[in-house]
């Protein structure tokens, strides 16, 4: 019998391609280990060129006993991986039967209230501590949940009050309910509110020893658990589309109560100067800060726009009910991307009658004092600043005036320049700020920073501000305006006087371009 022929396959270092080639003379591998591999090892006459001019030759011995000492090494790589895929799949396999066998044992075990203990109490999380070594009932969703083994497990338990650090024990860690329970589940647990040794820590300083405890609700597991939804790599298009869930979280819930508190302090001041709180429409057919920033819709075949300001609603009311205040949504179609920018906000406005330029500068003064004095008094704000913005200077009075020329000769003074730009926007060098010129925020917060106290910015141009605010009666040019500025924050009110002379207005109405018609009321 005649020996079969050994298959012939070339490679070129130049013209070759491992991935593609086939191994013949006008469709090359690059090297020798792939012409090996097209074979498995076996035998095979290799032919190489190293230049596109010259003819295949024999592979030389040395580079023939490195490929094939290469291939052989892959090869006992490749059969090692496999043995451990192998395993890892019998191993995992086995681990789901036992983990399935043991969901099906948890199934069987059922917990029961134990009747002969006291009955219990149905309390918030914010009244654990004044219910200590009572037995309680608490619900709320689980916000960290972690087992030790098949004995112990801890439920930090969330119920929009508090948090409530709660102990299972023994059986009521063994159910199938205690196996696949979920952060976000809706639970209810019972036991008694016990204070921590010295030494461990949860939140307030005790923990719930349970005796029975239900699921309410399962959050769902998997790919929609709350873990995989949100995370700390979550980037801000993830954050908004999620924010029903971000919602949850310690930072944002508390950033809540803030807000609820903070309106509260404002109420407060506001009752006590006797302010009637009025609550404005938000659909408008008027204008208040220029039509650039008005979101436009049609109002049943009429133009009209979403509320940029509630002022000339509370104007109305002064004759009414006397001095009056809101806090309702405000929105501007804003095409700068700043934090001071935003489409809607909550705004806070208030209007009063029959007052001089210095009553609205004491009157903003005693209101931002007033208000941060009565949230650094209540522990739960108190505590929220303290864990949010801990630096948190409380302002005092009395707050810096100063005058709108002044803060111009202090940028000069101190050598902040405004950037000056050619036609194209490009940057060609720097200058002085000018008498009649918007500061910018940049230039402004690093005044404040580097004044570092409250500052009321007093008498801006006209040029600069709105129509309607009143004209200094010593020098025309210029406003009865102010803008607070806070250090390490910026402009947190803006206000005026009003202009009350019906020519005045309706001459500021002709100066903007503004009809007048539809402000008749």
């Amino acid at each position: 019998m005649t020996a079969e022929a050994a298959p012939k396959l070339y490679v070129c270092e130049v013209q070759g391609h491992d991935a593609e080639g086939a191994g013949t003379e006008k469709m090359p591998f690059r090297s020798p280990l792939r012409a090996l591999e097209q074979v498995k090892g076996g035998v095979v006459d290799i032919y190489v060129r190293k230049t596109s001019e010259e003819g295949y030759q024999p592979i030389a011995k040395a580079a023939l006993k490195k490929a094939q000492k290469t291939f052989n090494e892959n090869k006992k790589k490749a059969e090692k991986a496999a043995e451990r895929a192998a395993q890892e799949a019998k191993d995992k396999e086995k681990n789901a039967a036992a983990e399935a066998a043991k969901l099906e044992a948890a199934k069987s075990v059922v917990l029961e209230e134990d009747k002969s203990l006291p009955a219990a109490k149905k309390i918030k999380l914010r009244d654990s501590v004044a219910n200590r070594d009572t037995r309680v009932k608490v619900s709320g969703w689980v916000h960290r949940f972690r087992q030790q083994g098949t004995q112990l497990a801890f439920i930090v338990l969330r119920d929009g009050t508090g948090y409530l650090q709660c102990v299972l024990t023994g059986k009521q860690c063994q159910t199938f309910d205690a196996i696949t329970l979920t952060l976000e589940s809706t639970v209810t647990i019972y036991g008694v509110i016990k204070a921590l040794p010295e030494g461990k820590t949860a939140p307030d300083g005790h923990e719930l020893q349970a005796d029975y405890w239900e699921v309410i609700g399962k959050a769902p597991g998997g790919e929609e658990a709350f873990g995989n939804k949100l995370n700390t790599e979550s980037s801000p298009d993830i954050l908004l589309d999620q924010r029903h869930l971000v919602l949850r979280g310690e930072t944002a819930s508390s950033v809540i109560k803030m807000r609820a508190l903070l309106h509260k302090a404002f109420r407060d001041f506001f009752d006590s100067r006797s302010l009637t709180e009025v609550t404005p429409p938000l659909m408008v057919q008027t204008q208040v800060e220029g039509g650039a920033t008005l979101f436009a819709f049609d109002y049943y075949g009429e133009q009209a726009y979403l509320t940029q300001s509630s002022q000339l609603y509370l104007e109305t009311c002064l004759a009414s009910v006397g001095d009056v205040w809101c806090m309702a949504e405000s929105f501007r179609a804003e095409r700068s991307h700043t934090r001071r920018h935003l489409s809607e906000f909550t705004h806070c406005e208030a209007e009063m009658s029959f007052i001089t330029f210095d009553d609205l500068l004491s009157f903003i003064e005693d209101m931002i004092v007033s208000v941060v004095d009565q949230l650094m008094k209540d522990p739960v704000s108190s505590a929220i600043i303290k864990q949010l913005n801990p630096d948190f200077k409380v302002p005092k009075k009395p707050f810096r005036r100063m005058q709108y020329a002044d803060a111009i000769k202090w940028l000069n003074e101190h050598g902040v320049k405004k950037d000056v730009l050619d036609e194209e926007g490009n940057k060609i060098g720097e200058a002085d700020y000018e008498f009649g010129e918007d500061i910018p925020e940049a230039p402004e917060r690093r005044m404040t920073d580097t004044i570092g106290e409250p500052i009321l910015l007093c008498r801006f141009p006209a040029e600069i501000k709105s129509f309607y605010m009143k004209r200094c009666p010593e020098d025309g040019r210029l406003t009865e305006s102010v803008d607070v500025l806070i250090p390490n924050v910026g402009e947190v009110v803006g206000g005026s006087m009003r202009i009350s002379d019906l020519d005045e207005l309706m001459a500021a109405y002709k100066r903007e371009g503004i009809d007048p018609t539809p402000y008749y009321w």
